[in-house]
């Protein structure tokens, strides 16, 4: 189930999520000694890495991972894990393990999606908080509506925490968290910005359907899914 929270730009929706989890990341440190949190890549998160980078936190205790990354070079300019490096892991937060889904130095020849997936889940812990953001088409993560593997990574009883998913309406081949491992996140946040998004949740939060594969989340029982909207 979902909890909506809306913002008059995008600025100020950064700030605030930036505190939430910043908050649940401190309660999970309070309870365990540690906290791994998730987080999604494309470009609408970097003032968020930025604001969440700056936070007094005991980051040498956090570990930060993707909850989905492209099967490319982690040197490429689609790589989420470029993006975190350069915009989440600095400031206060550059004392934070990082845990990797694609190795670096590999060409893209290199990278196959099952070895990928291999070394992904070798590096991966479930995480206690998490971030997503949505497609126009209703995906997150990389659990796209018409990818061959949909049926595959969102079988709760059977699939791993991570998959190879291949979308259909979006460039290169995709590791992903399965919808499983995302629901079974104490913390989750979901990301949105606009009136086409917020058209496309809308649609999306009446029921759930593989459609628009948020709508899993969103009317998953057992998921606690904090909506942070942008106008």
């Amino acid at each position: 189930m979902f909890t909506w929270y809306e913002y008059e730009n995008a600025a100020a929706a950064a700030q605030f999520l930036a505190d939430s989890v910043a908050g649940a990341l401190q309660q999970a440190l309070a309870e365990k000694g540690e906290a791994v949190l998730a987080v999604s890549g494309g470009r609408s998160p970097i003032a968020f890495f930025e604001a969440l980078s700056q936070k007094d936190l005991d980051w040498s205790k956090v570990r930060i991972g993707l909850v989905d990354e492209r099967i490319v070079p982690t040197g490429h300019a689609d790589s989420n894990t470029g993006l975190v490096r350069e915009y989440l892991l600095k400031n206060k937060a550059a004392a934070a393990t990082w845990m990797p889904m694609v190795e670096d130095g590999k060409t893209e020849t290199e990278l196959q999606p099952d070895e990928v997936v291999g070394f992904a889940l070798k590096h991966y812990k479930q995480p206690d908080v998490l971030v997503l953001g949505m497609g126009g088409d209703g995906h997150t993560a990389s659990l796209f509506p018409q990818a061959p593997q949909l049926q595959t990574a969102i079988d709760l009883a059977e699939c791993p925490a991570l998959v190879h998913t291949t979308p259909v309406t979006a460039p290169h081949e995709r590791v992903s968290m399965s919808l499983g491992a995302i629901v079974g996140t104490p913390h989750i946040y979901l990301a949105i910005q606009g009136e086409e998004k917020k058209a496309v949740f809308d649609r999306a939060a009446e029921h759930a359907s593989t459609v628009y594969p948020i709508s899993l989340i969103l009317h998953h029982e057992g998921a606690d899914c904090h909506v942070f909207y942008a106008h």
